[in-house]
């Protein structure tokens, strides 16, 4: 996996992308057809179908699979994009170790609280801390998670609370501080109008968000904590499927 590496390293962005859907169109062929990534059987050749029942069942697969790519390959990208970031976090988190990530998210969300607490009214101020609290044990729990857990627990959890930590506290601080409603809470109205017009439309989803829930005061968090979750699966999702397309060189030290 080292060498493959190092040869993707040597050919550019369009090589690379050509060696990397070459080898996953093989391996999609791979599960029915045999010796399919050509090099790997060199002394015996690559099969072909030498009936018309084989080739209709091969080039059907075959088509099959670059459709597949076509709408996958994108993605691992994105999640390509996403892993290189998260790797900076992680990497973060081992200098700083697990108390220490949390003792930032302890000093960053603090300090909100310490300002709500001076220019706010009591109740303001307990919603900011709970919802600092939550971004602080939410912060602890992503890291533990990430460290230890492995990489579907990462995809489970730890994904999911990091952006808990990010998304919640500026929206609790917005619904009980009026001057930031225009910076949060409108923009959030537009998302959920997007969404709703856009993506849960589907299946009548948006019919039913519209019927039984109204966008005020805590639906507003409810909402983004939903976000949350799911762009926090989303990206976990996104990079495993970028792992399964161009393994990380952690990854691919103890693969040949």
């Amino acid at each position: 996996m080292a060498t493959r590496t190092r040869s993707r390293n040597r050919t550019g962005i369009i090589g690379a992308v050509m060696l990397d859907l070459a080898m996953l169109h093989g391996s999609w062929m791979e599960v029915f057809f045999p010796r399919q990534r050509g090099r790997g059987h060199s002394v015996m050749g690559k099969w072909k179908p030498e009936t018309l029942p084989q080739a209709l069942g091969y080039y059907s697969w075959y088509l099959l699979g670059a459709l597949v790519l076509l709408c996958l390959y994108p993605l691992a990208v994105v999640g390509l994009g996403t892993r290189f970031y998260a790797s900076k976090l992680d990497s973060t988190v081992t200098r700083l170790g697990i108390a220490g990530i949390t003792l930032v998210a302890v000093v960053v969300w603090g300090l909100l609280s310490a300002l709500a607490y001076l220019q706010l009214e009591w109740e303001p101020f307990v919603a900011i801390a709970a919802a600092s609290s939550v971004a602080v044990v939410s912060t602890a729990i992503a890291a533990t998670t990430s460290k230890y857990g492995g990489r579907w627990l990462s995809v489970l959890i730890a994904y999911p609370f990091a952006m808990t930590a990010i998304f919640l506290p500026p929206v609790a601080a917005a619904l009980v501080t009026p001057s930031l409603e225009p910076y949060v809470l409108e923009p959030s109205y537009d998302f959920a109008a997007w969404l709703l017009n856009n993506v849960l439309y589907v299946g009548g989803i948006s019919d039913y968000f519209r019927d039984n829930f109204d966008l005020e005061g805590a639906a507003y968090a409810a909402m983004w904590f939903g976000f949350a979750v799911t762009s926090g699966w989303l990206f976990g999702i996104l990079v495993s499927l970028a792992n399964l397309v161009r393994p990380s060189p952690d990854d691919g030290d103890d693969e040949s």
